[in-house]
């Protein structure tokens, strides 16, 4: 969090019409130690009245509830302001590994959008377990369905004028599951009403084979919550893994904005951790905020920050999890010395 407030700062200092205030706020594991509650409620009131939602990474492994699942103010968060589109970006950024044969030459660009309220996730805490059985139920809704497909295809055509190819998958079932087939004609019915988009269809299965053989065939991957849980943290290791993986997660009024790892409690304090993701995320914000609010400044410092990445990455630093000496900091000066020629 502080190298991507550094990054915030230095583009406000250097953006005329961008001005950020940042008011701080408490959520994790730490806090449920200490407090018995994920998040107080002066949390979700502040989050309900900011322009976005900038989150650190959550959790830790050694506390849980009593039922033994994870504190994840995230998922909360999710359920609380209706953030039903999970957008996890997968672009290769340059002089970055990839274990893609050919992905340096043709590149890796596509986006995971995963329904972030419903689906498997739906069930969460009201799984009925027996001594002899456990049962969780899936839930897809029409209303939340079109109101996913819609934001997926609106993306699609904004990516077409950076280059994308102006195409969404469904990921989906519908071979096994009444429930996918479903997914699928709400994704065709709202197709129709976006004609300047290419729709297509995939299994869930076949895109995960697609995907580690020729990743360059995708632009916009739609999907239901848990086949995205897992497909966004594939798509992250065909471009270096989590630590180069921003996400947010976006509802109508609001929206989160975090980096895909968790807190990594082996390097804690060693000043060892990737910032890259989310630095990134900051960038994804500051895009949002500008087509929610219609603020040209926002757009031209969210894409200022993808370039300064580009650059200090291109120019040679190599993060810890690639074999290379460069930590938290030595990123966070490479990408805030890019920014000035960003």
């Amino acid at each position: 969090m502080r190298p991507a407030l550094e990054v915030l700062r230095h583009i406000e200092a250097t953006t005329p019409g961008l001005k950020f205030r940042f008011t701080e706020a408490a959520a994790g594991a730490t806090h449920y130690k200490e407090h018995g509650v994920s998040m107080p409620e002066s949390t979700v009131k502040l989050c309900d009245e900011a322009d976005a939602i900038l989150l650190g990474a959550c959790g830790m492994p050694t506390i849980r509830y009593p039922d033994g699942t994870e504190i994840a103010p995230q998922v909360e968060l999710r359920f609380i302001f209706d953030l039903y589109a999970g957008v996890r970006p997968a672009r290769l950024i340059p002089g970055v590994p990839s274990p893609i044969v050919g992905a340096t030459e043709r590149g890796i660009d596509l986006v995971v959008i995963r329904e972030s309220t419903e689906g498997l996730f739906a069930s969460m805490g009201k799984g009925v377990v027996t001594h002899d059985e456990a049962r969780e139920t899936m839930v897809i809704t029409r209303k939340t369905s079109e109101r996913l497909f819609d934001f997926a295809f609106r993306l699609a055509a904004r990516r077409k004028s950076r280059g994308g190819k102006n195409l969404v998958h469904c990921v989906d079932k519908a071979n096994m599951f009444r429930a996918f087939a479903f997914f699928r004609e709400i994704f065709y019915e709202r197709a129709a009403l976006h004609t300047d988009v290419k729709p297509d269809h995939i299994y869930i299965d076949a895109v995960s084979a697609a995907l580690v053989r020729r990743p360059w065939d995708f632009d916009v991957l739609v999907t239901e919550n848990m086949f995205g849980d897992i497909l966004s943290d594939m798509t992250a290791g065909l471009i270096g893994g989590m630590g180069m993986a921003p996400s947010a997660d976006i509802g109508d009024k609001h929206a989160v904005f975090q980096p895909c790892h968790g807190t990594a409690p082996d390097i804690m304090g060693k000043g060892l951790a990737n910032p890259t993701a989310m630095i990134l995320s900051a960038g994804l914000m500051l895009d949002w905020l500008a087509d929610k609010f219609d603020h040209k400044p926002a757009a031209e410092a969210g894409a200022r920050i993808e370039r300064a990445v580009d650059r200090a990455y291109a120019a040679g630093i190599k993060p810890c999890e690639f074999g290379g000496l460069d930590g938290t900091e030595a990123i966070t000066k490479a990408v805030m010395t890019a920014l000035d020629a960003a």
